[in-house]
Parts: C-alpha cells; sequence; structure tokens
C-alpha cells in the first residue's frame, strides 16, 4: 500500500504533467476515495502553487509555468533584478523581463 507522501508526490508528478485534473479522476487512478484526494490537495497546497476551481469545468489546478524540478528564484534575487529592471529600457529590459517571467515561481492564485 502507498504511503500519504509517495500518494502526494505521484499526484504532484501527474498535475505537472496534465496541468489539471478532477477529483473523481484523480481518486479513481489512486484508488482511495475523494475526501482523501481533497486532504492531499489541501496539504500540497502549503507547499506547491496548486489551487481547486469549483464547479463545472472546475478541479485541481498547478499554476502556469511551475514545472516539478525546475530552479526558481529566491524572493530577495527577484527583487535584486526587478530594481534592476527599473533602470533599463528597450530590448534591455525585455530581456530582464523574459529572465524574471522564467524564473520566478509562479504565486498561488
Amino acid at each position: 500500500m502507498q504511503s500519504a507522501l509517495e500518494r502526494r508526490q505521484e499526484i504532484l508528478e501527474v498535475l505537472c504533467e496534465r496541468r489539471h485534473e478532477s477529483v473523481e479522476n484523480l481518486a479513481t487512478e489512486f484508488g482511495v476515495n475523494e475526501r482523501t484526494i481533497r486532504r492531499d490537495i489541501e496539504y500540497m497546497t502549503l507547499s506547491y502553487p496548486i489551487y481547486t476551481v469549483p464547479g463545472k469545468g472546475g478541479g485541481v489546478y498547478v499554476s502556469d509555468g511551475y514545472r516539478l524540478g525546475k530552479k526558481y528564484l529566491t524572493d530577495k534575487q527577484a527583487e535584486l533584478l526587478e530594481d534592476i529592471a527599473k533602470g533599463l529600457e528597450g530590448e534591455r529590459l525585455a530581456i530582464m523581463q523574459s529572465i524574471l517571467n522564467t524564473f520566478k515561481e509562479p504565486r498561488r492564485r
């Protein structure tokens, strides 16, 4: 039998690959009830940019730009680059914004 930690890691991998999934499908796939998946997701939102959307077309989502294993800038690194960007113009500003968009950790919605 799979531990909660192992199941949560696999759920994160599934979400990073599919970008969104329903609680019902996750429960079926992992052989647990929907309440267990909801608890797993609630726990995971504390550490990962995962969020839920209620209603038709809703489900469990991972924030755009988040990839498992991808390295991100720390908050201080991002703040420094944002301060530097204030003094840039044109193409250099666009390049800096591109760096920030690529490496700044996505925030939960």
